[in-house]
């Protein structure tokens, strides 16, 4: 059995089925009415699900997604009504009524240790991160981050006032060891558990989307963002840009082959409009096999159109998550979710309950656990 959780704009959606017969799975709604951002678990408690949410602060489940509670955070701050007046005003408890004394940090990124399922990272905007070491019940931040040279750089477009913290990474070797990208203004680690903080590293992109690891490669380190791919062998000191064949450079999602880490999909546009609006999206997924040609430079990547799963026009950019099994992916954007078991050869749809509406929606996050 895999639990997929798809973070939609206003409702999460948890499906649950066999990746072998993808017409035979189950949906169910939750936190309808919240503005969802993000969605994080862990397949040793698969039980425990967080979600974040740009107004309404932290939720999780111990029940698998039956039932969420509002976690009583310490992502509180002083200045973030400007912040949130941007998204709609006030906040949303569990059941969607408006909380108007509560003023909670929007929760951009969420991620569980893959040492440790109890302990949880948070990212917010504005950009801070959170700890918590008993699977959420208490969190305490990490100082420092804001204190970077160039923290005085960075900003977030649509919101130019601020900042945030749009993906957290764990290091699969290294359980103190942390990677943080930054909306927008750089990639940020840290090899210590917060006590210090290493930025913008030798070819480091900047506008990080999303980050990856892989279990079976330490170092290596794969970075989807706005001014391009980008890949370390390292733990993120350095960094190489391997671009020949990806036309779409405003990167959006990456994942390595649980079974090969020199395979990696990515998702990308030609920017943020065409990537995230509906009405005027065009969208690619593109791989790359990594295997070096005879000059010994990386493979071009190949866009894979006409495979199953919908690219092109009026796709907004896809997102990715895993399992764990070699060459199995699931994948989620406006036209629903879908799978491959052979790295992105073929895709199937995957029979879920996704209405006419979510078509003009951009799933915000994604998560799968088996």
């Amino acid at each position: 059995m895999v639990t997929v959780s798809i973070a939609l704009r206003d409702r999460l959606l948890v499906c649950r089925g066999d990746a072998a017969a993808p017409d035979d799975w189950t949906t169910e709604t939750r936190l309808q009415g919240d503005d969802l951002e993000c969605v994080a678990t862990h397949p040793d408690a698969a039980e425990r699900l967080f979600v974040g949410t740009f107004e309404s602060g932290l939720f999780r489940s111990t029940d698998g997604g039956e039932t969420f509670d509002r976690l009583d955070t310490a992502f509180v701050v002083d200045d973030s009504a400007s912040a949130r007046s941007d998204r709609g005003g006030a906040n949303a408890n569990g059941d969607g009524a408006a909380d108007p004394d509560r003023e909670s940090d929007a929760v951009m990124s969420l991620t569980v240790s893959p040492h440790d399922p109890q302990v949880v990272y948070a990212g917010t905007e504005p950009s801070r991160i959170y700890r918590s070491r008993d699977g959420g019940d208490a969190w305490s931040r990490l100082d420092g981050l804001t204190d970077l040279p160039s923290a005085d750089e960075w900003f977030f477009p649509p919101r130019p006032h601020t900042h945030h913290v749009r993906w957290l990474e764990v290091d699969p070797f290294d359980p103190e060891r942390l990677y943080v990208g930054i909306e927008a203004g750089a990639f940020v680690y840290t090899p210590d558990g917060g006590t210090t903080w290493r930025e913008r590293p030798a070819g480091a992109r900047r506008d990080n989307h999303s980050l990856a690891t892989h279990p079976d490669r330490e170092g290596r380190l794969y970075a989807a963002a706005g001014d391009g791919y980008a890949e370390s062998d390292d733990g993120g000191q350095s960094w190489r840009r391997p671009q020949d064949g990806l036309d779409h450079r405003y990167c959006w999602s990456v994942v390595p082959d649980p079974g090969d880490p020199d395979r990696v999909l990515v998702s990308s546009a030609r920017g943020a409009s065409t990537a995230h609006t509906a009405s005027r999206a065009e969208s690619y997924v593109y791989r790359k096999d990594g295997r070096e040609n005879a000059d010994g430079e990386d493979a071009e990547w190949e866009r894979l159109d006409d495979r199953g799963l919908p690219t092109g026009d009026g796709v907004v950019r896809t997102v990715f998550a895993t399992v764990g099994d070699p060459g199995v992916v699931y994948a989620a954007n406006n036209f629903g979710l879908f799978v491959t078991r052979d790295f992105g050869d073929s895709w199937i749809q995957v029979g879920i309950d996704w209405a006419d509406a979510f078509e003009a929606q951009t799933p915000r996050g994604l998560a799968a656990v088996a």
